[in-house]
């Protein structure tokens, strides 16, 4: 009788051993081929509230006849490319409206980046979004010389992508963590628009070096600042996104036209989506923010 006690016992506490285990593991969801296996798929994913026709609306002149990239960006590749990044939590985190800006400033970005939109274009400057998927004129081949990702004899490292990609140390270093052969191929962010949009959304979900942050975390709150941030004004929101994207370039120099348009595209993207520039954020731009990479340092010899 004991022993029968001893055996009940000992079956108890595995029960409640195992029910507590479960109790401490986040729960995950599968939700199909466009997100499963995490907890970020428990939530919407981008095609529950993100539809073909609001692609539309968004870049309504990406097919007309003067753009450069007719035929070749679609929702269902921009879907196809996010399926890989929702369960890390693109579009996938916080509320629905979280969620929804997230999507707009990614886009934003993708909007302005390629855009052939100017003041009196027809249907206004903002509506010509993924007009390109190359850069038209190269001023330069973009090469390097890089030991880890040398340059490939033919081969041309200009900009090409949702999020143009220049040079041959970040065609490799790209290449190798979407697993495409960018260094011998670059060409392939100009040929699948998937695979350019998937490019973009590592981008945006990848710190560019260690203990930084990513666009994707300070958009949606998953970084707090440190004091040096908060004295460099390097806060979380969209103009941080800028900062990490794109440095020095747009960032620290004041309210300079470059950093105005892509701030224009992403309020301009919240308001096709139904949101609201109203709800654009905190810190929308980087007009006095110390970058995070500088590309150049101050001589400090006296």
């Amino acid at each position: 009788m004991r022993a029968w006690s001893a055996v009940l016992l000992v079956v108890a506490v595995a029960f409640a051993a195992a029910a507590e285990a479960s109790k401490s593991k986040p729960k995950v969801c599968n939700k199909g081929w466009e997100c499963s296996g995490s907890i970020y798929c428990c939530n919407e994913t981008i095609s529950d509230y993100f539809k073909v026709y609001q692609f539309e609306n968004l870049f309504s002149k990406r097919n007309s006849p003067v753009a450069h990239a007719v035929g070749f960006w679609d929702y269902q590749s921009f879907i196809l490319a996010a399926s890989l990044y929702e369960p890390l939590g693109f579009g996938t985190t916080g509320d629905k409206v979280t969620k929804m800006q997230e999507v707009a400033a990614f886009l934003g970005h993708v909007g302005s980046k390629t855009s052939c939109g100017y003041g009196v274009a027809t249907g206004g400057p903002l509506a010509w979004g993924l007009c390109y998927n190359h850069e038209m004129s190269p001023s330069q081949d973009y090469c390097d010389p890089n030991y880890l990702y040398p340059c490939v004899d033919g081969v041309q490292y200009y900009g090409r992508g949702a999020l143009p990609v220049y040079w041959n140390y970040n065609y490799g270093l790209l290449g190798d963590s979407i697993k495409a052969d960018l260094l011998n191929h670059p060409e392939y962010l100009e040929q699948n628009a998937t695979l350019a949009f998937q490019a973009a959304m590592w981008r945006w979900m990848t710190p560019i070096k260690k203990k930084q942050p990513s666009a994707h975390d300070v958009f949606v709150g998953n970084w707090k600042p440190t004091k040096n941030d908060t004295l460099s004004k390097r806060l979380p929101g969209f103009g941080l996104t800028m900062n990490i994207l794109y440095g020095d370039l747009i960032c620290g120099q004041g309210f300079i036209d470059p950093m105005n348009n892509i701030i224009s595209h992403y309020q301009y993207y919240l308001d096709l989506m139904g949101i609201g520039r109203g709800n654009s954020g905190d810190n929308v731009d980087c007009a006095e923010q110390v970058v995070f990479n500088p590309s150049y340092k101050a001589d400090t010899a006296t």
